[in-house]
């Protein structure tokens, strides 16, 4: 995301006092390379977007800012989406130690999610992101939010947005590169003609963002691999929240008709 120019510098905090900040902008002024962006991204963490000067003099920051007892260097890199989003939103998203393609969000985090997930969209090419989350946490309206962040055109493949969708053709405009299609898992599968379901299938192999509601119930019906998706965000009520598939249940819940 960065350009060639910039750079993240972040640090810690280790001992508070008058004039620190304007201590290391000196340093950096000194050095040719410009501030864009500063904030706090923790209570005692501080973000900054850098521009200008080459990696020597980058070098020549990170040694002399080494030296200060008051602050550790925490980060000093080209700056992600991620660093950007952080200086912005004043917090880091939540990413999972093991599997980084995870990101976690609650509800009180919905304006990160859509920022995160709406700058993902900008990008070109095909790219399948899933998106778990318990009913009613406002998923689907962070993913159409997201994709009017990022200047898309959202199609509802299936929802349960404005009563139930599942469509089974489209036109040539919603065929169009700009497009981004939303997709409910459990309404695919166990509601879904087979029409619908083709039309699906088809829709996840075409050059497009496709973003899955309850990708679980695709995996477990294999409509794809967990391998298949490049990003996984996670939305919760609140941080400790599990977020549980039983795909039986929903299969039998759907048979006798329910909601």
């Amino acid at each position: 995301m960065a350009g060639d120019n910039r750079w993240y510098l972040e640090y810690h905090i280790a001992v508070d006092r008058p004039g620190l900040l304007g201590d290391i902008a000196s340093l950096v002024g000194a050095l040719g390379l410009n501030i864009l962006t500063i904030s706090g991204v923790d209570t005692r963490r501080r973000g900054l977007v850098l521009e200008g000067g080459d990696e020597a003099r980058v070098e020549l920051l990170a040694h002399v800012l080494d030296r200060m007892p008051t602050i550790r260097v925490t980060a000093l890199r080209r700056p992600t989406l991620i660093d950007i989003l952080a200086i912005r939103h004043g917090r880091y998203i939540e990413q999972d130690a093991v599997d980084r393609r995870v990101f976690r969000f609650t509800r009180e985090e919905l304006g990160i999610l859509v920022n995160f997930l709406g700058e993902l969209m900008k990008g070109e090419g095909r790219r399948l992101i899933g998106l778990r989350g318990v009913p009613r946490t406002g998923k689907t309206e962070a993913a159409v939010a997201a994709a009017v962040y990022a200047g898309k055109r959202w199609v509802l493949l299936s929802a349960s947005l404005f009563g139930d969708v599942l469509r089974t053709e489209l036109d040539a405009a919603e065929r169009a590169p700009d497009v981004v299609y939303l997709v409910d898992a459990i309404l695919t599968v166990f509601r879904g003609s087979p029409a619908h379901r083709e039309l699906v299938r088809e829709v996840l192999q075409s050059p497009h963002t496709v973003v899955v509601e309850h990708p679980d119930v695709f995996v477990e019906e294999r409509f794809a691999a967990w391998e298949d998706f490049q990003l996984i965000l996670e939305l919760r009520n609140a941080p400790h929240e599990e977020i549980r598939y039983d795909v039986a249940a929903l299969q039998e819940r759907y048979a006798r008709g329910g909601d």
